[in-house]
């Protein structure tokens, strides 16, 4: 008998503080305007406990709340043991200028054997690939990013596009309209990119245009001004969101805000502030992350706009077929293979390095 509350996904995503869920954070995840539950790494101790979490978190409602990680690889993989050790993506951007037919296969093998292990273990969507430009100059994206070439990233990002879906998982592309070039974090400062819209559409904008146009399933905007195109930072600007991204770009999937606690948001106000400013500029669902206090605040206040198509694009980003099924598909022969060439790259111990626990990226 199927008790789970029967409610819409709400355009709110938070987050749960250990591996377990409290009274309370059911409590939380049951709000009407939760729709997403986003995991970090002090919610996994193994395998079998990761299961075990998300089948809770489905069972408490239907449709189920979406629930999403950020499990790039390299510095960014919050599973680890048991999982197979993604590369950072600048190894495949190295590959391809080795060898582009050959980096373009291991991609597909990457972008597969990322989902489907995610997918047996119930989870439904990671926020990758990063599609920033490696301009040699942004630490916080670093070996995050495939290439400088954006003709490189776009073949990658699809290639890897291709093997997400293969592994019954939609695409999430960030952070528009390109981190790449600034040199600061915003999850500490507000980063600033002075540059103009048509040398920003001459090479960072080329990534999301391609996986647009591809069938990308949702994106994240960055906590970045760029103040030749608009003063207010991408996620907080209908330029970026609206005209951009939705009417220049054609992209008809998820708009995620970036963390709303993160430094990069915190010149547009309090939490409340910063859900009505992303809420206006476009983004579909908002985030925030290491601060109950605030999901709470937030959830007793918030009056969201109607979002007419929230729910079909929420329900895009379902993870195809049951956890059940993907287990038996990571048992495969086939599987095997692509799992063993993926985690037979050298992966250098910096690549692990860099990114706090608790983390939105």
């Amino acid at each position: 008998m199927d008790t789970s509350l029967k409610l819409p996904r709400g355009p709110v995503m938070a987050d749960i503080a250990g591996c377990t869920m409290t009274a309370a954070e059911r409590a939380r995840l049951c709000h009407p305007l939760i729709g997403g539950v986003i995991l970090f790494r002090r919610n996994f101790e193994s395998v079998e406990q990761l299961m075990a979490l998300t089948a809770e978190i489905r069972a408490l409602r239907s449709p189920h709340l979406l629930i999403a990680v950020d499990h790039e690889g390299g510095r960014v993989q919050r599973f680890l043991p048991g999982f197979t050790r993604l590369p950072p993506m600048k190894m495949l951007g190295d590959a391809f200028d080795a060898d582009p037919a050959a980096a373009l296969a291991l991609a597909r093998d990457v972008g597969e054997v990322l989902a489907a292990e995610l997918a047996a273990c119930g989870v439904d969507l990671s926020f990758t690939p990063v599609l920033d430009l490696d301009w040699g100059q942004c630490a916080v994206i670093g070996n995050r990013s495939f290439h400088r070439d954006p003709a490189v990233v776009e073949q990658l990002a699809l290639a890897l596009q291709q093997g997400l879906a293969a592994g019954g998982m939609g695409s999430c592309g960030k952070h528009f309209p390109g981190h790449g070039f600034v040199e600061g974090d915003s999850h500490h400062v507000i980063p600033v990119d002075k540059r103009s819209l048509d040398e920003l559409r001459a090479d960072d904008l080329k990534p999301f245009a391609a996986l647009a146009a591809a069938g990308m399933s949702a994106v994240m905007p960055a906590h970045v001004v760029y103040p030749a195109v608009d003063s207010l930072p991408a996620g907080f600007s209908r330029v970026w969101l609206q005209d951009i991204l939705r009417g220049e770009l054609g992209f008809d999937g998820v708009i995620f805000s970036d963390d709303l606690t993160m430094e990069g948001a915190a010149g547009v106000g309090n939490i409340g502030a910063r859900a009505d400013a992303a809420f206006a500029a476009g983004c579909d669902m908002v985030l925030v992350c290491n601060r109950p206090d605030l999901a709470d605040e937030l959830l007793a206040t918030l009056q969201p706009p109607a979002q007419p198509e929230l729910a079909a694009r929420l329900a895009r980003m379902q993870g195809q077929g049951e956890p059940e099924a993907w287990r038996a598909h990571c048992q495969t022969d086939a599987f095997a293979a692509k799992r063993a060439r993926v985690a037979a790259l050298s992966i250098p111990p910096e690549a692990c390095q860099g990114v706090a626990v608790g983390e939105a990226s």
